[in-house]
């Protein structure tokens, strides 16, 4: 496990966690105060990122492979991306602090200033998911060619933490998914020789000999020098 890409994603899955949470909680209230009748179409949708996005935590927790979770935030922020413009389009420039008057609601009606700020609120932190997941995208697709690149050609399917941080190589494979014994083409074939292996290095190519699995053959890969 590559402790330092584990922490970072961490850190940033729960920033994401709580920023989707607060949007979710000034939805959830404009849904108690407007529908069903008053701006129904908006109200609805903006119950969908922030949820959606909670569920997609908790799917990851338990399915944490680049290609469930790449799948996951490029969804993600597409809805993401329509909800900051979609409340761009509701709020546009309007200036908050000039505004006075009542904003009608179901329910009787509330400050027209309040709902602009919290408009406002819930734009900004949806351009700010949008963005974050488009950082997350970008990183697990860079991190996870850059794992196959030195060998894993499994990476993608792999446990995430696997993954190494940039500047840091991959993690130990699993037995479940790489065979115990080196395989052609991205690892060296060891032939048995008196006191270790001989391993034929290709042109161009420098070596890198990892331990082996619970005491196994050691892995090698050839990377390009």
């Amino acid at each position: 496990m590559t402790v330092l890409f584990v922490n970072m994603r961490r850190i940033g899955y729960l920033f994401a966690f709580m920023l989707s949470a607060a949007v979710l909680g000034l939805t959830a209230n404009f849904a108690r105060l407007f529908l069903p009748h008053i701006n129904r179409d908006f109200t609805i949708f903006a119950l969908i990122p922030p949820s959606a996005t909670i569920f997609a935590f908790l799917w990851i927790m338990q399915f944490s492979q680049p290609v469930v979770e790449v799948t996951l935030h490029f969804f993600t922020g597409i809805l993401w991306l329509v909800m900051g413009a979609w409340s761009a389009d509701i709020i546009g420039y309007v200036q908050c602090y000039p505004l006075q008057g009542q904003q009608l609601t179901t329910k009787g009606s509330i400050s027209l200033r309040s709902y602009c700020y919290e408009m406002k609120v819930v734009e900004a932190l949806s351009w700010a998911l949008f963005v974050l997941f488009t950082i997350f995208f970008i990183i697990l697709v860079t991190l996870t060619s850059r794992a196959v690149l030195y060998g894993r050609y499994y990476a993608w399917r792999e446990h995430i933490s696997q993954l190494g941080w940039f500047g840091e190589l991959p993690g130990y494979p699993t037995e479940a998914i790489y065979p115990r014994a080196p395989m052609y083409g991205g690892y060296g074939q060891p032939y048995p020789m008196t006191g270790g292996y001989h391993i034929q290095q290709m042109p161009g190519h420098s070596v890198v000999v990892q331990p082996g699995i619970n005491g196994g053959q050691p892995i090698v890969t050839h990377m390009p020098a």
